[in-house]
């Protein structure tokens, strides 16, 4: 599958939160922790589970940063 999303990160599952309408994943992206907020049909329909390596895309009106 191709996508015009450039910020693809290669993660694994660590963490599923399941509830009846929102599901909340978190992911290690190299060693750093990220958390996503995703309905649960889509976490259902992609069959996620803990240990899964994924890719998280990302995608921002805006990024900050601090120094």
């Amino acid at each position: 599958m191709q996508i015009s999303a450039r910020n693809q990160l290669n993660a694994k599952i660590t963490n599923l939160k399941k509830g009846p309408v929102s599901t909340e994943v978190t992911l290690d992206v190299n060693g750093q922790t990220m958390v996503s907020v995703i309905t649960t049909g889509s976490a259902d329909s992609l069959n996620l589970n803990v240990g899964d390596n994924v890719i998280a895309l990302v995608k921002a009106t805006s990024v900050m940063i601090m120094k």
